[in-house]
């Protein structure tokens, strides 16, 4: 297929799974059956081949039915996919099972990268005939909330908003159009408590029974393996949960104290909390286009490594970034294996999280490029997630020099705020993973008493929080605002650990130069998903965020940054 096919020209047809899984029941003998490690080597270089069209079809059908969950036509494809990726996941994975099996295995792993084979372990034991009906309703169940969240239409000074575009008004200089957005927002929920809690509470009791019928006590067990935690465990998560309550709470605590004396507020309320100084936060200057076009000015200029994959991407029109009715909310990076080329989609609304989305998701891209042109297997593409969004996470301090283009006079204030914002996400995220420990842990709560964890949750690691009496806040709802929640289970942690070898990607542009910590960034990205997380970090020379005391030294380079520009947050 041509690589500068624009995207709206790439053609698209369903997946012919029985042609499909055919072929992969061939390679499965054939694989039992291999002479030689030559003939073993080839079979595994083959399976890449054949399954590249296929997630690329997958892959389009995902992001135009995101682009617009109400087309029918593609909403009738991720049905098809919903009901038939199960079957054929299990064939997929008795391939591998037979590659473990090989005689030759040895002789592969001398070719291949060892993660392969202890990642195909891990995805052997996620799945059987047993559980394919219910991996099918799962996969429902969260296109049912996909459909609630990109068919959201609330009413709002005299428009009619989707989540995405209700966004700028949170972040309103006017207190008093906060406080009406976030009721909005509460009010479109409260609406639809009944669908959001009984769409989560069948995809716990689904998870659960899962679980079950794979020999897991409970589905926290699957739901690692699922996310390929090969090089961690549920306890060095809690370890890491506890290093941020102990050494990130307490500074964001001190540091929403300034702000609110910024705001010249005495009662300090959540809908404040977005808000880092009067007059606003920093916002792009110009229309949407120019913030694209900036983008994409920095990128070419940032290094020839940089300038090759943005180019291809603008060419290929490779990005989906306004908020519009019925597209999906949040934002991604997917890519599409026989164009050897990322996807990017958005919700701009005007607001910073543009630019921040632009330079997070232009580092998966980057990192996707990269490996497009160096992996032997599709699976050793990319780490596993975590290892992914330190690409994305540290991406965003490394477009630090170029954040002029984007804010003109405003970009101290922007570069202060983004760092103070990387200080507060860590105990959200943290909240979200315990949360979802918690519920799979107690899969008999009722939606009211996960309301009530969420809302002790929020006393531990966000406690200068003051929900005024907003009912889809103060009833501790508001974790269904968050759709990895429902729809990949426990990924949350992933962008936690990451924002932290983040930092001391920011810390070696303090401490050092720019260039020392694109180096770094280099040394890390460049190995694709060739070893595990923390075999990537060592490699690098990067510091593992889950030892006792990883975060000090990071944390401290933040908050010193912080306190020197305390005049640009003003």
């Amino acid at each position: 297929m041509s690589e500068t096919m624009t995207f709206e020209q790439m053609p698209y047809e369903r997946v012919d799974f029985a042609a499909l899984t055919a072929a992969y029941e061939q390679m499965t003998r054939q694989m039992k059956e291999a002479k030689t490690p030559e003939e073993a080597e080839a079979l595994l270089r083959r399976h890449t081949e054949i399954h590249m069209p296929a997630s690329t079809m997958m892959n389009l059908s995902s992001i135009r039915h995101t682009i617009n969950t109400e087309d029918p036509f593609y909403l009738a494809e991720e049905e098809f996919y919903a009901e038939n990726c199960p079957a054929f996941e299990q064939t997929l994975t008795d391939f591998y099972r037979a590659v473990l099996a090989s005689p030759f295995r040895p002789q592969l792993e001398q070719v291949f990268p060892k993660v392969f084979f202890i990642n195909a372990e891990i995805d052997a034991k996620t799945i059987s005939p047993e559980v394919l009906a219910d991996l099918e309703q799962e996969n429902k169940l969260v296109m049912e909330y996909q459909k609630l969240q990109g068919g959201a239409r609330i009413q709002f000074q005299g428009q009619t908003l989707n989540l995405s575009q209700l966004g700028v008004y949170k972040e309103s200089p006017d207190r008093q159009v906060r406080r009406a957005a976030y009721q909005a927002e509460s009010d479109f929920y409260t609406a639809h408590k009944k669908e959001y809690d009984e769409v989560f509470d069948k995809l716990v009791k689904t998870r659960a029974t899962i679980a079950k019928k794979l020999g897991f006590k409970n589905f926290v067990e699957l739901g690692y393996l699922r996310m390929t935690r090969n090089c961690y465990n549920a306890q060095d998560a809690a370890v890491f949960r506890q290093e941020v309550v102990k050494e990130i709470v307490p500074r964001v605590v001190e540091m929403k104290k300034a702000q609110a004396k910024r705001l010249g507020l005495e009662d300090f309320k959540f809908y404040d909390d977005p808000v880092s100084r009067n007059g606003g936060n920093p916002k792009p200057q110009g229309s949407f286009d120019d913030t694209y076009r900036s983008g994409v000015e920095m990128y070419r200029e940032m290094n020839q490594q940089t300038q090759g994959f943005i180019d291809k991407m603008d060419q290929m029109h490779l990005f989906d970034l306004i908020a519009k009715e019925g597209k999906m909310t949040g934002g991604y990076c997917a890519y599409l294996a026989d164009y050897k080329a990322p996807f990017i989609f958005a919700n701009f609304n005007g607001t910073s999280h543009d630019v921040e989305v632009f330079t997070h998701e232009g580092g998966h891209a980057f990192a996707g490029y990269l490996a497009s042109e160096t992996a032997q297997l599709r699976e050793c593409a990319s780490p596993t997630l975590e290892g992914c969004e330190v690409h994305s996470m540290s991406m965003e301090f490394l477009c630090w020099p170029w954040l002029q283009k984007f804010y003109g006079g405003q970009t101290d204030c922007a570069k202060a705020v983004h760092l103070s914002g990387t200080l507060y996400f860590l105990p959200y995220g943290c909240q979200v993973d315990e949360f979802q420990h918690i519920v799979y842990e107690n899969p008999e709560l009722t939606p009211d008493q996960r309301n009530e964890k969420w809302a002790e949750l929020d006393k531990k690691y966000r406690p200068w929080l003051d929900f005024d009496g907003v009912p889809f806040y103060s009833a501790g709802a508001s974790w269904q605002r968050q759709l990895h929640i429902y729809t990949s289970p426990f990924y949350y942690i992933d962008y936690c650990l990451a924002q932290s070898v983040a930092l001391q990607i920011f810390e070696l542009m303090q401490n050092q130069s720019w260039q020392a910590a694109w180096e770094k960034y280099m040394a890390y990205t460049r190995q694709g998903g060739s070893d595990t997380f923390l075999g990537l970090l060592e490699n690098a020379g990067l510091q593992n965020p889950m030892k006792p005391g990883a975060l000090q030294k990071a944390a401290q380079a933040a908050e010193a940054y912080i306190s020197r520009h305390q005049e640009d947050l003003n």
